[in-house]
C-alpha cells in the first residue's frame, strides 16, 4: 500500500483560556465561537480539539451552559472536543462541588484521563485541589501519567500531554521576572516527564501571545518539548500587559516529525513567528 508522506497522519487543534461568561454578546465568547469556526472551516479532517483549561470565567453552571450553546452552533462541522480544567474553572466554592460541575459540563471521566485516537495516546492531567492558581498533582496521579507515558509506547511515536499550568523555568510567562508557571510537584512532574521524552505538553495558564520568545520550549536535552498555547479569550505580552487577540494552534503528525502552526483566529491568518517542527529525539 502506498503511503502519501506529504500527508498528516493525523491532525488536530489546541485551544486554551476561553474564559467563557454568561453574556453570549461579550468579547471572550465571541471569540470562541470564531476560533470553532476558523477551526470548522479550515480542519475538516482532524481528530479533535484538545482544550487546556479555564474553559469558563469563574466555572459558574450558567457559563458551562453557554459554551454549549456556542459549541452546538459549530458541532455538527467539528471533531470531538477533550478538555482539562483550569483553575478559573475550579478554584471557586467547595472543590468536589466544582470538579463535578465540571465533568457534568465537559463529559470527561475524571479530573485526569487518556484517550487512543487515531493509534496516537492523548493524556489530560488536571488538579485534584482548587487552589487558586496552582495545579496539584498526587502520587497516584504521576504514577498513573509514568504508566501511561509507556503504555505501547515505541521510539519515534510522540506522546501527547495537556496540562492547564505550565512549568517553572520552560515555555513564556515562566521565566523570572514573570511567574506564570503553577504545578506544585514542579520537579515531581519534571522528573516523570525526562524519563518519556517522546512526550509533547501543551499548556495555557500565561495567555502568552505565540511568537513571544519560549513559545516552544525545545526541552534543553532533559525535558520534552513543551509548548505555550496562548489564549482564545485574550493575550498577554513579554512587557506584561494585557492584548486584545486570540489564538490557539494547528498540529499535523507526521511519520517523522509532528508539525505545530500558530493560529490567530481574530485575523484568521498563521502566526509567522509560531511555526515549529519537532523531530522525535530518539530518531
Amino acid at each position: 500500500m502506498h503511503t502519501d508522506v506529504t500527508r498528516p497522519l493525523l491532525s488536530f487543534q489546541v485551544i486554551t483560556d476561553t474564559h467563557v461568561t454568561v453574556d453570549p454578546n461579550h468579547p471572550y465568547n465571541l471569540n470562541l465561537e470564531r476560533a470553532l469556526q476558523d477551526i470548522a472551516e479550515n480542519a475538516p479532517g482532524s481528530c479533535g480539539i484538545m482544550h487546556a483549561g479555564d474553559v469558563t470565567d469563574h466555572g459558574f453552571p450558567a457559563e458551562y451552559e453557554e459554551m454549549k450553546r456556542i459549541w452546538n452552533r459549530w458541532n455538527d462541522r467539528l471533531p470531538p472536543l477533550y478538555f482539562t480544567m483550569g483553575n478559573h474553572d475550579v478554584a471557586l466554592g467547595e472543590w468536589s462541588s466544582r470538579l463535578s460541575d465540571f465533568l457534568t459540563a465537559t463529559g470527561m471521566t475524571a479530573a485526569y484521563h487518556d484517550h487512543w485516537i487515531c493509534g496516537y495516546h492523548f493524556i489530560f492531567l488536571g488538579t485534584e485541589q482548587g487552589l487558586e492558581l496552582f495545579c496539584k498533582l498526587s502520587e497516584e496521579q504521576l504514577a498513573w501519567l509514568d504508566a501511561k507515558l509507556g503504555e505501547d509506547a515505541s521510539p519515534g511515536k510522540p506522546v501527547f500531554v495537556f496540562l492547564h499550568q505550565p512549568l517553572k523555568d520552560t515555555v513564556a510567562g515562566t521565566v523570572e521576572p514573570h511567574k506564570w508557571y503553577g504545578v506544585t510537584e514542579d520537579e515531581e512532574l519534571k522528573r516523570v516527564l525526562s524519563k518519556h521524552r517522546q512526550a509533547i505538553l501543551f499548556t495555557g495558564h500565561g495567555h502568552w501571545e505565540l511568537g513571544s520568545p519560549l513559545t516552544y520550549y525545545d526541552g534543553a536535552g532533559k525535558l520534552p518539548a513543551m509548548f505555550n498555547a496562548a489564549s482564545v479569550a485574550y493575550l498577554w505580552t513579554d512587557e506584561d500587559e494585557r492584548k486584545e487577540g486570540s489564538q490557539g494552534y494547528y498540529v499535523e503528525v507526521y511519520a517523522d516529525h509532528v508539525r505545530v502552526r500558530g493560529r490567530d483566529f481574530s485575523t484568521g491568518k498563521w502566526v509567522e513567528a509560531a511555526q515549529f517542527r519537532v523531530d522525535d529525539p530518539f530518531r
